[in-house]
């Protein structure tokens, strides 16, 4: 079989450009291109990404090592660190936040059947945020503390499939909790959070949108009961309770009644208690539905140990802010590989190191993504002749 086109190409047909080109018209994009286009600084970007490159110089070095197959790969400019330098400082980080938002969208679509350890119809997040330390002498507009500088990622991922569908690069002293004002609300879905973003003003404003919340209660919380439900203590659960906020000021921002539900986890000798604004799911699927979101947790650690955030390209917000979005949309494209080409047996992270290694060689990319695959060959080169035959 003769494979016409690299690794590194196939991977890109997953990359919808009609709608990447939109985004770039959308904030002009190539106004400031200087022959080096918004596609071919992604496409730097992206294999800096899947190749685990350390700086600007290092991408340069490596992609000037295939010169003769860039093209190929869909790269049409002069592959230069200053050039690409100058592309960070100035395209819009929007055009790649939009892009990450079309690639979102699709990937959603292709998990939106999966499970996700509870048997809930309804969609489910999980939101958190992760703090990214940066070197305050670089990067000055982010101060985080007198010797210290940091940005805060907040996110918040549709746990089928654990795509993260909402982000917000904010400065590190951003308090978590004020992210709630500007998220997107979806009646009927579950919202997991953790008590961080107990604010009931901000609370009682999901319940108005006739979205579902469950977050964790703050220890000197005032309440008072109102009524209770007979539970199991076998399963874990300790007590089942319909309250109503005290206090002159959280009963105006809470004026509803409030779900408070005490569970014990024996494995871990710790007791947690739950606050929602669901009162018709059991008792024992809000606590299974709060462990999930350990997920959101699992992202982050993922995307720090596998992608290149914590270590910037440039040392401006745009720069900063390109390449976290940049990184997002790596992170969704192999989640879409991984479903559109049903390599159900290779995590994202063995998918990333395999094309890693493979990217500028002529292989079908399914058959280096598939463990076990093997393809009958013919070699259609001609045999060697043997030194003396006449």
């Amino acid at each position: 079989m003769v494979v016409e086109k690299l690794v590194f190409a196939q991977f890109m047909e997953f990359f919808p450009r009609h709608e990447f080109n939109t985004c770039v018209r959308r904030y002009d994009g190539e106004k400031r291109a200087r022959g080096f286009s918004c596609r071919d600084q992604f496409l730097c970007l992206a294999f800096g990404q899947l190749t685990f490159r350390e700086s600007l110089r290092d991408i340069e070095t490596c992609l000037r090592a295939v010169q003769a197959k860039l093209y190929h790969s869909g790269f049409r400019s002069r592959i230069s660190r200053s050039t690409l330098a100058d592309a960070n400082r100035t395209h819009d980080w929007r055009i790649f936040a939009d892009f990450a938002q079309v690639l979102i969208a699709h990937a959603r679509k292709l998990y939106a059947g999966d499970k996700f350890g509870t048997a809930l119809e309804h969609t489910a997040y999980a939101l958190d945020s992760t703090t990214i330390d940066l070197c305050l002498s670089l990067f000055p507009w982010a101060k985080f503390r007198r010797k210290k500088g940091a940005v805060k990622l907040h996110t918040l991922i549709d746990l089928r499939g654990n795509i993260p569908c909402f982000i917000r690069i904010t400065h590190g002293k951003t308090h978590d909790v004020s992210v709630l004002d500007h998220l997107p609300i979806e009646a009927g879905a579950f919202y997991m959070m953790d008590r961080g973003y107990v604010d009931f003003g901000r609370l009682y404003s999901l319940t108005k949108h006739a979205a579902f919340f469950v977050t964790r209660s703050k220890k000197n919380m005032d309440y008072t009961r109102r009524s209770y439900q007979i539970i199991d203590k076998e399963t874990g659960l300790r007590s089942d309770q319909t309250i109503g906020v005290n206090g002159v000021k959280s009963s105006k921002l809470y004026p509803e009644s409030l779900r408070r539900i005490a569970f014990y986890d024996a494995e871990r000798d710790r007791r947690f208690v739950f606050l929602t604004n669901n009162f018709s799911l059991p008792a024992l699927t809000i606590a299974d539905l709060y462990r999930c979101r350990w997920q959101v947790e699992l992202f982050f650690k993922w995307i720090k140990q596998n992608l290149r955030i914590k270590r910037f390209l440039g040392n401006t917000d745009n720069a900063v802010r390109t390449q976290v979005w940049v990184a997002v949309s790596v992170y969704v494209m192999l989640a879409i590989i991984k479903r559109e080409l049903k390599i159900e047996d290779r995590t994202l992270a063995e998918i990333q190191q395999i094309l890693s290694v493979t990217l500028f060689e002529k292989t079908p990319i399914f058959q280096a993504l598939t463990p076990g695959f093997q393809q009958n060959t013919i070699d259609e080169s001609p045999k060697q002749r043997h030194l003396f035959d006449l």
